[in-house]
């Protein structure tokens, strides 16, 4: 398999339409960085959940999964489970964004996420950010619409583990749905490893992407 390397890395944008979407999707790799990249910019926008004890628990877990990194959560407050009818404040709310942010990538859900506000917010980042490496996550839940990564990024053992954790420990509100448990999330991860030699790792599904060979 070949290997990819992204360098230089300063600030990253994740998006996400529910409180631990985000985490779920990209906390390994949100840990990995905030551990390897010295004096990274975080900047979070979850759709909804604002002035509720999901955002506090949202707030609680990027900040563990961003230690010693510039981090800035902005939570809104769009309706769980109705985004569609929310186009319009939820684009205002992308391009407001987009203005405050210069990220090097972009973690968001992928399009073929079988949830309407996961898919909503896919349809509309590249929208936003035209000219950006958007990587889309996947987010393990009930429904059947895991997708086929075409990226892949390895998770050392501690790293699957601690985000593992992090999920249980900072999202007490979700521990009662039966697929929200250290065996299903270490699970997903592991699966990912195989798919790319290694232990653990996420994947995600490229947007767009340009490849240049030899040098600047």
């Amino acid at each position: 398999m070949i290997s990819l390397h992204a360098t230089d890395v300063h600030e990253v944008a994740v998006l996400g339409a529910h409180c631990d979407d985000i985490a779920i999707g990209a906390g390994g790799t949100l840990l990995t960085l905030a551990t390897r990249c010295r004096g990274l910019r975080v900047r979070a926008l979850t759709l909804s959940g604002t002035d509720s004890g999901r955002e506090i628990e949202e707030r609680h877990a990027l900040a563990a999964l961003c230690p010693d990194a510039d981090l800035e959560v902005t939570v809104l407050d769009v309706p769980d489970g109705h985004a569609p009818a929310y186009w319009d404040p939820i684009k205002n709310a992308l391009e407001s964004f987009r203005g405050c942010v210069d990220p090097d990538v972009v973690f968001a859900p992928h399009r073929a996420d079988a949830h309407q506000d996961h898919r909503l917010l896919a349809e509309l980042v590249p929208t936003v950010f035209r000219d950006h490496l958007v990587l889309g996550y996947e987010i393990l839940k009930w429904e059947t619409d895991a997708p086929r990564p075409t990226v892949f990024h390895p998770l050392a053992s501690k790293i699957a583990e601690e985000k593992a954790r992090i999920l249980l420990k900072y999202y007490p509100s979700q521990v009662d749905h039966d697929w929200f448990d250290e065996r299903a999330f270490l699970g997903l991860s592991r699966l990912r490893g195989v798919q790319c030699h290694h232990p653990y790792a996420e994947g995600f599904v490229v947007e767009k992407a340009t490849l240049t060979f030899g040098g600047k």
